[in-house]
């Protein structure tokens, strides 16, 4: 599996991008897997529902198996923030991961950058950025021989990611 960051500070706009990038890439015949960060508790479960009570009973793990979908609620250890490795891992083989957020991980990544949050471009001290998603004109930004990308340049920065993803199957074949 290719794992693919899509970084940048809250409010950037990764989420909107994703949604725009990945019917592209399913178009493209790409099974792709998303991953999102969050510092925030979240809980899919409704109290009172029966997967709720198996895990408010002591289950850490609770698989709510439908006949389209599933969802696996996972208790984590008190103030754990597992590594993107350990989420990759219990995901179904796929083509690509999209992992938004994670700015702070060793993988390659795609920065998505909005000058307007106040904060310095993560691709000037992460070498791991591959290409820049921003506005067309912002004479403000650092210079780079990124690749930059207009953000709603959707399809060619599917072509690159589908030109990343080609590179990473040839380079494990």
């Amino acid at each position: 599996m290719y794992v693919l960051g899509v970084a940048g500070y809250s409010g950037s706009g990764k989420t909107t991008l994703l949604e725009k990038l990945i019917p592209l890439l399913c178009a493209a015949g790409v099974d792709v897997a998303v991953i999102k960060h969050t510092h925030h508790d979240v809980d899919w479960d409704q109290p009172g529902k029966d997967s709720w009570r198996h895990r408010e009973a002591g289950a850490a793990q609770v698989l709510l198996a439908g006949a389209r979908r599933r969802l696996l609620v996972q208790t984590m250890p008190q103030g754990n923030d597992a590594p993107l490795a350990e989420h990759v891992a219990a995901l179904r083989p796929c083509d690509l991961v999209l992992a938004e957020g994670f700015k702070h991980e060793a993988i390659a990544k795609l920065e998505v950058y909005d000058p307007a949050l106040g904060h310095a471009p993560l691709f000037v001290q992460d070498p791991a950025v591959l290409a820049v998603v921003t506005d067309a004109a912002q004479p403000d930004l650092p210079p780079t021989a990124l690749p930059r990308f207009g953000r709603d340049d959707v399809e060619a920065i599917a072509r690159f990611i589908l030109a990343l993803l080609e590179k990473h199957q040839d380079a494990h074949r």
